[in-house]
């Protein structure tokens, strides 16, 4: 798909009030929202930073569901109603950090406020008592850092990173202690201070001329359909006789155990046919799916036997809880070392 370039006075503001409509259709971002009283029991630190990303006019929220974000994800999107703009992300640690790196504000869950100033060895860490690796590489690439891992400066550490966003025009990130985010706390149900910053002025000459040169460059790149095929499509075209297993529970099942929700539910893909669709009639592929005991011997068989030359793929469809008695212990255990409440101050 081409970079298409679209009138850029129609999203010029009419005032110098952030959230106001182009057009003559002011609208001042405190007013953006309807003013509503919280009730105290659900006035929590994920409700809150979602009440704040939508003042100011966050519509989507990309989330990236880990160990340490799921109450988070639960209780923010709960407060933003269906999380569907760039401008947010929720992740956990380390493992999708460096995808989350070129977005505007990053919500990252942390570890449990317990564990800091700990020599604890967490999970989703380097394997060392360091809970700065994350804030270390996005102090690189964002103007303003907050470690919430506590109740007390929460609400002014969340405003702090959002109004900065707002007035640096740069990303911030936003690290939350993970037995935090759904816990009440009398700041919370506040009518919170409304947000109010001036844009920056821009040059409406140089910003046409920015965005064509933008949108040429990248109408010039390649445009992959999807990265993590080609090597299913290398595997058939160097003839290798790969069997591969692809085990569908139709979800994410570590998660499950940990923090179960709608997030932890992978949209089902017709994932033989994409292979056939790779293979083309080119070369020897074969692919099949299982559901029964039976029948996976009876295609081990053929993958083996009469099927041995050939690049060979089989779907195991099992069900979604069918997991070890290992795992529902560690995805407890976890569920509990995440959960600690914060300890008296």
């Amino acid at each position: 798909m081409d970079a298409k370039i679209g009138a850029l006075d129609v999203c010029k503001p009419a005032s110098n009030e952030v959230g106001s409509l182009p057009n003559g259709t002011a609208m001042a971002i405190q007013n953006s929202v309807p003013s509503t009283v919280i009730n105290s029991s659900e006035a929590t630190l994920g409700r809150h930073l979602a009440r704040r990303l939508v003042q100011i006019g966050v519509t989507d929220v990309f989330t990236v569901p880990g160990d340490f974000n799921l109450t988070l994800s639960t209780t923010s999107s709960q407060s933003l109603g269906s999380p569907t703009l760039a401008a947010a992300t929720s992740s956990t640690p380390a493992t999708p950090l460096m995808a989350t790196l070129a977005l505007v504000a990053s919500a990252l869950g942390g570890p449990n406020s317990n564990d800091y100033g700990t020599n604890r060895i967490l999970h989703h860490t380097i394997g060392l008592p360091d809970f700065t690796q994350e804030l270390r590489c996005f102090q690189t690439v964002t103007c303003y850092q907050a470690v919430v891992n506590n109740l007390e400066d929460a609400h002014e550490s969340i405003d702090t990173a959002i109004s900065t966003a707002l007035k640096e025009s740069k990303p911030v990130y936003i690290s939350i202690s993970c037995n935090l985010a759904g816990i009440p706390h009398p700041t919370f149900s506040r009518e919170p201070v409304p947000f109010s910053l001036s844009p920056k002025l821009s040059n409406q000459l140089g910003l046409e001329a920015a965005v064509e040169a933008a949108a040429e460059f990248l109408n010039k790149a390649v445009k992959p359909v999807m990265v993590t095929a080609q090597d299913v499509s290398t595997m058939i075209r160097n003839g290798q006789r790969t069997i591969i297993f692809l085990i569908n529970n139709g979800g994410y099942t570590i998660e499950v155990e940990i923090h179960d929700g709608p997030y932890n539910v992978i949209k089902n893909w017709n994932y033989t046919g994409l292979v056939d669709a790779i293979h083309n009639g080119e070369g020897k592929c074969w692919t099949t799916k299982v559901r029964y005991e039976e029948e996976l011997i009876e295609a081990i068989e053929t993958a083996t036997g009469d099927k041995k030359d050939s690049f060979c793929f089989i779907e195991v469809i099992v069900h979604k809880d069918d997991t070890s008695k290992e795992l529902l212990e560690w995805g407890s255990r976890v569920s509990a070392a995440n959960s600690r409440p914060p300890n008296p101050q």
